[in-house]
């Protein structure tokens, strides 16, 4: 069975850092892509907000809220991801979903982690 761990949540003060890793065990395929979502606080009811992704190309995407501030890096045929974030805002405060999607045509997510930032 395929399961995605996340590690690396907390709370951190505004202005501080913090790294998020995720890693796919369990799986047989290809991953084509994998990313970090976020669900912030009131949202429970709207889909996960895209962060960061690396695509099936190898490259990268951001929304324009985290460009300069977070980096994601990960090596696919591993099945590792990270999300390093610097500079937290408080808005950035949410629960993190590590995400992938392999070439069988199924997703995974992992279970969530915290991240609080304070002002």
């Amino acid at each position: 069975q395929v399961e995605l761990v996340e590690s690396g949540g907390g709370l951190v003060q505004a202005g501080g850092s913090l790294r998020l890793s995720c890693v796919v065990s369990g799986n047989r395929f290809r991953i084509n892509g994998m990313g970090w979502y976020r669900r912030t606080p009131g949202k429970e009811r709207e889909p996960r907000e895209m962060v960061a992704r690396i695509t099936s190309e190898g490259t990268t995407d951001y929304i324009d809220a985290v460009k300069g501030r977070f980096t994601i890096s990960g090596d696919k045929s591993k099945g590792i991801v990270s999300l390093q974030m610097n500079n937290l805002k408080p808005e950035d405060t949410a629960v993190y979903y590590c995400a992938a999607d392999f070439d069988n045509n199924s997703g995974r997510w992992g279970q969530g982690t915290q991240v609080t930032v304070s002002s």
